[in-house]
């Protein structure tokens, strides 16, 4: 019987794995639905009951959320993410912007510090993507937007613990940005001095320019 069970159970942590890989590799895109059960046993050769305790294992570690009667659904990439999504979801907004402010604060100085030639392109072509957003009042658009600007200056940290938290925070972060939109009443904040700031190589510029507006953002929330 211990025999049979550790083979099963080595069965489904396979299982696991593969589709752990199809949500870590982007194969199964965040929020995306994933193939039904069904589809899954057949693909893998494996039963039902071993790609439903695989579903069960992930939805319990948060990367894929399971809607009765609608499908399954990818909502982390990563354990951390998951397990921070989780946390998130009871944190006040005050406590996540507070976190953001410091995450992004030291990103922008350490990129200032950091950042190549690209990281300086890919920052200046995300920040007109974000003023673009904006002028197309398009929120869920701005929210990406905004959203790939503040990546890009992570990435130009090349401080790999730095991008991996940001991108586990990054779900709570879209929740942040959507809030903090309808907080400031339309009001626009530009992030043109951060980009300025990292790309003179001017560290201590990059570092008031982020607090700039994470402050902004922080007394518009509390006023609200």
């Amino acid at each position: 019987m211990s025999l049979r069970t550790a083979q099963r159970a080595s069965l489904v942590d396979q299982v696991i794995d593969q589709l752990k890989e199809q949500i870590t590799s982007g194969s199964w895109h965040m929020n995306g639905k994933i193939p039904t059960e069904t589809v899954l046993a057949e693909q893998l050769g494996v039963g039902r009951n071993t790609v439903r305790e695989a579903v069960r294992a992930l939805t319990h570690a948060g990367l894929l959320e399971c809607r009765q009667g609608d499908g399954t659904y990818v909502r982390a990439t990563s354990e951390l993410s998951g397990a921070m999504l989780r946390r998130l979801r009871q944190a006040e907004q005050l406590e996540i912007l507070e976190v953001r402010r410091a995450l992004e604060v030291e990103s922008a100085r350490l990129a200032a510090t950091r950042r190549t030639d690209e990281d300086i392109r890919r920052i200046e072509e995300a920040l007109a993507e974000r003023e673009r957003a904006w002028d197309l009042d398009d929120p869920d658009y701005f929210v990406e937007a905004d959203l790939a600007f503040h990546m890009a200056v992570a990435h130009a940290t090349h401080n790999l613990v730095l991008i991996d938290l940001y991108e586990d925070f990054s779900a709570a972060l879209r929740a942040s940005i959507t809030a903090a939109g309808t907080s400031l009443n339309k009001s626009y904040i530009p992030h043109d001095a951060i980009a300025r700031a990292i790309a003179a190589g001017d560290a201590a510029a990059a570092e008031r320019a982020g607090h700039a507006c994470m402050e902004h953002i922080l007394i518009a929330l509390t006023e609200a």
